[in-house]
């Protein structure tokens, strides 16, 4: 594994964690997390079920206290003016089918130009919306009810949801959970161009290491602590990957190409 890059200033990072410790119930999830992230970089946080992933990304939205530690968003604190600069897509979306808005309402509804949409004609909001939607190609969903929509689809409309008003930091929990398989691919595909057209910094927990090798450019490995941390090509091979997931981890292929990881696994 290769020595991380020398630490920038805590003001430079989009975010920056050091000595975290979360502790829920009687367990410690987090011991002491040391966690530089560079602006711009699209990031990736691995690990097995259980390791504190998504408690992470919980204490950097606010959501979780903290027991200990040193937490940075954006150069501040985290708090509700930094916490408008960022964009969230949780793993999945419990909906009851009771759930009454469309998809235009739901959109409406976080975009800042169309919040006051029942006072708006339709067709200023649709305006509103597709200038602001072009790019996810959800366009023809506008009038689905919310709770009727696939599990592709609804990750589709959280992650355009998330990215409406121009956030500098996105945090993404397991985004293509309840995606089907031939889907999961193209939806990473979505998510390495946002980031290469906008050029936002992402923090992106996943289970998919082949695509976390494909495009992520600096990849932490957690369980409970940040057992390795490096670009894709230093981390992910056997031994790094042994130190996160222990045991649970087979090599399932092994050969390289240009485009293709050496060494891919299967967590079980």
């Amino acid at each position: 594994m290769a020595a991380p890059l020398s630490r920038p200033h805590p003001t430079d990072c989009a975010v920056h964690i050091r000595g975290l410790r979360i502790r829920l119930g009687d367990t410690e999830v987090l011991r002491g997390i040391d966690m530089h992230v560079r602006r711009g970089e699209l990031v990736a946080l691995i690990g097995p079920n259980g390791c504190g992933k998504t408690t992470l990304l919980r204490c950097l939205l606010g959501l979780q206290r903290i027991d200990a530690g040193e937490v940075l968003l954006l150069g501040q604190p985290p708090g509700p003016a930094v916490l408008r600069r960022i964009g969230y897509v949780p793993q999945r979306l419990q909906l009851d089918r009771s759930f009454i808005l469309s998809v235009r309402e739901f959109l409406a509804l976080r975009l800042r130009a169309t919040r006051g949409w029942f006072w708006q004609s339709r067709r200023r909001t649709d305006e509103a919306l597709l200038a602001a939607i072009g790019e996810f190609g959800i366009g023809d969903l506008l009038d689905r009810p919310v709770a009727g929509l696939s599990g592709g689809q609804l990750q589709r409309l959280l992650i355009t949801s998330s990215l409406l008003n121009d956030p500098e930091l996105l945090l993404l929990d397991e985004p293509t959970a309840g995606v089907d398989t031939p889907g999961e691919a193209s939806f990473y595909e979505l998510i390495a161009e946002i980031h290469r057209r906008r050029h936002l910094t992402m923090i992106l927990v996943s289970h998919d290491l082949g695509m976390v090798y494909k495009h992520a450019s600096w990849v932490f490995a957690l369980n409970g602590v940040i057992c390795c941390e490096g670009r894709p090509d230093d981390v992910m091979d056997s031994d790094s990957l042994k130190q996160a997931y222990g045991l649970h981890v087979t090599s399932y292929h092994h050969h390289h190409t240009p485009k293709e990881a050496p060494i891919k696994f299967r967590a079980r």
